[in-house]
């Protein structure tokens, strides 16, 4: 399967298996979404489970929180992540606080699904990477997967939660892993192992990363596109570098990064989103609390610029080959 392909399937099990599970958004219906990720759902579940709404993010977002809090599992999407802005406040004010503010007598067990992130040029207001503005959400947990195997069995986690759950999917490796080489031929999940994915049910359970490269010299922390881009330059420098896919943001696996980390005395973080006050600046510091007696060269973050993402330099904009490359060879400059 393609990571689209296991999304609809993640979709299709769940809502088989639980009545409760609704999915809506704009266009998820009869069109089956923008990038077909909801195709056939409405069609085997019926319209009062599958459903379009109007183009209203907070609408949709309050419409979601009142179905949580009354006992269905909500499967919101917002069509581009750039657009869930409008619905911030629905997330941040009422979704994410309803178990706190009473007392575990509410939840807001919804998922919401939004693709994001850059490389195919959307321009500047469809390549965003919002997760930051989340991360730092009390009450909120934060997804976001790089393979279709992972794909689908985070996203059953996360509708099984009974917290609200964002789910980022990175949808520039929709289709295939992408190694940053925009002016290569494009490569599909059907050559890659984590592009067999089982039919059935199955869990990836939240706040677990994973070790995709295991190595010596360096630790390189990443999530979504950055974790293939990372892996190919990786392999094309020699670099003998740990690769750790964070998987979920919040909560996070701290610990496999303490102890890698620790074990090879480098750390680079890497991520699509701009720089300042991004997820990689929590990381830095967490492995600057942590680690820092086992630090031997300061810690390299690679990120988007602190500006609007270029449609016409949207190469120079992303973290690609050439800047990870010179970031590796920084901090391996005295090994």
């Amino acid at each position: 399967m393609n990571m689209i392909q296991a999304i609809n399937s993640a979709l299709d099990v769940m809502m088989d298996r639980d009545p409760d599970v609704v999915v809506m958004g704009e266009d998820v219906g009869y069109f089956g979404g923008v990038f077909r990720a909801t195709a056939g759902l409405q069609a085997k579940f019926g319209k009062t489970r599958v459903f379009d709404t109007p183009i209203t993010e907070i609408g949709i977002m309050g419409v979601a929180i009142g179905m949580g809090a009354y006992g269905l599992r909500p499967v919101p999407e917002i069509q581009f992540a750039d657009y869930i802005y409008p619905a911030l406040d629905q997330l941040v004010s009422e979704a994410a606080r309803l178990r706190y503010r009473s007392a575990g007598e509410f939840t807001a067990p919804i998922t919401i699904r939004s693709p994001y992130g850059g490389g195919i040029f959307g321009g500047q207001t469809h390549s965003q990477s919002p997760e930051g503005i989340f991360t730092h959400v009390s009450g909120m947990k934060t997804v976001i997967p790089s393979t279709p195997y992972d794909a689908k069995g985070l996203l059953i986690a996360a509708i099984e939660d009974n917290d609200p759950v964002l789910f980022l999917e990175p949808k520039r490796i929709y289709n295939g892993p992408f190694d940053g080489h925009w002016d290569r031929p494009a490569q599909n999940w059907s050559k890659h192992p984590a592009g067999e994915v089982p039919t059935g049910h199955y869990r990836v359970e939240l706040g677990k990363a994973a070790i995709v490269r295991p190595g010596e010299a360096l630790t390189i922390l990443a999530y979504g596109t950055m974790v293939h881009v990372c892996r190919a330059v990786v392999e094309e420098s020699g670099v003998d570098a740990e690769i750790i896919d964070l998987r979920t943001l919040v909560p996070l696996d701290i610990q496999t990064i303490e102890a890698s980390v620790k074990k090879t005395g480098r750390c680079m973080i890497v991520h699509e989103a701009t720089r300042t006050s991004g997820f990689g600046a929590e990381l830095s510091a967490l492995v600057q609390e942590r680690c820092f007696y086992h630090l031997e060269a300061p810690i390299e973050r690679v990120t988007g610029f602190d500006t609007p993402y270029p449609h016409s330099l949207e190469w120079a904009y992303f973290p690609g080959p050439v800047r990870i490359g010179q970031a590796l060879k920084k901090i391996m400059k005295d090994a």
